[in-house]
């Protein structure tokens, strides 16, 4: 199968070490090709961030199903332009935070998210909402650290640990969701950490997350249900030059 990863974003800081860590993740048949924005914002940290980011990361999306990609994976934990996309494309369509939140939600009667800064707190939630498993959502908490800095890792681990521990022993968190797609590489080392110091919880990655699921829908031959996710109605629409 062939998966398009599209970074959402104009920055290509991230795009050899996504290929790298994707290709990990999936199945050794699974083709992935990574993408980034041409117009957009450099990152997504925010509403305002997420709704520049949709118009080009459609035009991906067509794109890749033009070109013969199975499935669609929109590599930021807003899951920006998933639910456009749906109404699209005939392949499969999966965001990391709706994939992740699935997957927490079978694990453990609650779960926390760690992620970035306090400005996509509102949006971690809302989406916990549209996916139906608020309910199951101790807290979303934050390191403080832009998307553009998670790459020194040492300070990255160190943010995520002590957060985490306050998930668990303060939000009564069973499960913990890294919430951003920038913290590639570190969960494993952070589910050992805290089950060497007593928390023998899971710690979900949200690429392999997405990874894995849009790897069964293809496999299972679905997608998402036109009752759902309704073909827009014909008209004409004026795009930008």
């Amino acid at each position: 199968m062939k998966i398009k990863v599209i970074m959402p974003i104009t920055s290509d800081i991230f795009n050899e070490e996504i290929k790298k860590e994707f290709t990990y993740y999936s199945s050794e048949s699974t083709e992935i090709g990574v993408v980034n924005l041409d117009y957009g914002p450099e990152s997504v940290e925010s509403e305002y961030d997420e709704a520049l980011c949709i118009p080009n990361f459609l035009e991906k999306a067509i794109e890749a199903e033009n070109e013969g990609y199975d499935g669609v994976i929109s590599d930021c934990f807003g899951d920006p332009g998933v639910k456009p996309a749906r109404e699209v494309l005939n392949i499969p369509v999966v965001g990391p935070c709706e994939s992740s939140m699935l997957f927490a939600s079978a694990l453990g009667k609650s779960f926390s998210v760690v992620t970035v800064l306090p400005n996509v707190v509102p949006m971690i939630e809302n989406i916990s909402k549209t996916v139906g498993v608020n309910g199951n959502l101790a807290s979303v908490r934050y390191v403080n650290i832009p998307v553009l800095e998670v790459h020194e890792k040492e300070k990255l681990k160190n943010a995520l640990y002590e957060e985490m521990i306050k998930a668990i022993e303060l939000d009564n968190a069973h499960v913990l969701v890294l919430g951003c797609t920038g913290f590639m590489g570190v969960a494993e080392e952070l589910q050992e950490s805290l089950r060497h110091n007593g928390y023998d919880v899971p710690v979900i990655d949200p690429a392999f997350a997405a990874t894995r699921m849009i790897e069964s829908l293809i496999t299972m031959g679905v997608k998402q249900s036109r009752l759902t996710y309704m073909t827009p109605p014909s008209k004409k629409r004026v795009k930008s030059v």
